[in-house]
């Protein structure tokens, strides 16, 4: 799946290197195209193809090196040059495997709940002015997109927030405008009218977009991780592949 200028950028940024200290890592670029292929195909660990090498040696260096930040880095790596003209911000639900669900320390702790899709995990997520992805936050599926807001957005410095008619609250606009930014969401029928850029909103389609990009990813359209650090490696890789392409 990797082709060689993604690879070009993303080696120098994995542990493993001869010239970093300790032992030197065993074919670094089949491994992350083992990670790859598993979040592509949502296959099992045990069906790992041959050719990857030993899977439970896959899910043990995959394992550490989620432990270790190692696949969070990356994606900070990537990311190396957002457009802040705007960011969106948005949410989508994805359907939790009952192997998901099955490890001690309850699920808000393993951020899946239950709505009306069942067990459920959700993503919220903020992208930049060309829909590439910038941060992550998970919870359970039934928590409300307006209470990850103003996490998703700190510090970021953009110009324009977009955000549909679920992120119309007044705390939340008083917080854009505190990052020196303009809020650009539709207010709801039932909330005090106030402007909202109409023609620039039509562009948080991009965030919509890049939903579908990461759910052509089976281990991220439903997810199989029990961990939330887990589940959170696998969307940093995907997102770190997608920077790269």
């Amino acid at each position: 799946m990797l082709k060689d200028h993604q690879w070009d950028r993303m080696e120098p940024h994995l542990p493993g290197k001869r010239m970093d200290p300790g032992r030197t890592a065993a074919d670094s670029r089949l491994f992350v195209e083992a990670v790859l292929w598993l979040a592509r195909t949502g296959s099992p660990w045990r069906d790992l193809p041959e050719l990857f090498g030993n899977w439970n040696s896959a899910f043990v260096r995959f394992s550490r090196w989620s432990k270790s930040g190692v696949w969070d880095r990356l994606f900070a790596t990537m990311a190396d040059e957002p457009d802040f003209e705007y960011v969106m911000i948005d949410s989508t639900i994805v359907r939790a495997h009952q192997h998901a669900a099955g490890k001690k320390g309850g699920c808000e702790a393993r951020a899946i709940g239950r709505s009306r899709g069942g067990l459920t995990t959700k993503i919220h997520a903020v992208v930049d002015a060309l829909g590439n992805p910038l941060r992550f936050i998970l919870t359970p599926g039934q928590v409300s997109d307006i209470t990850q807001a103003e996490a998703l957005i700190a510090d970021l410095p953009a110009d324009h927030v977009l955000g549909d008619k679920g992120y119309d609250a007044k705390p939340l606009r008083e917080a854009i405008e505190g990052q020196d930014a303009v809020p650009v969401i539709p207010p709801r029928t039932t909330s005090p009218q106030v402007p909202c850029d109409y023609a620039l909103y039509c562009e948080r389609n991009l965030v919509e977009r890049f939903f579908l990009k990461i759910k052509h990813f089976r281990r991220i359209a439903t997810r199989y991780e029990q961990t939330p650090r887990a589940f959170m490696s696998i969307l940093c890789l995907v997102s770190a592949f997608i920077w790269t392409k």
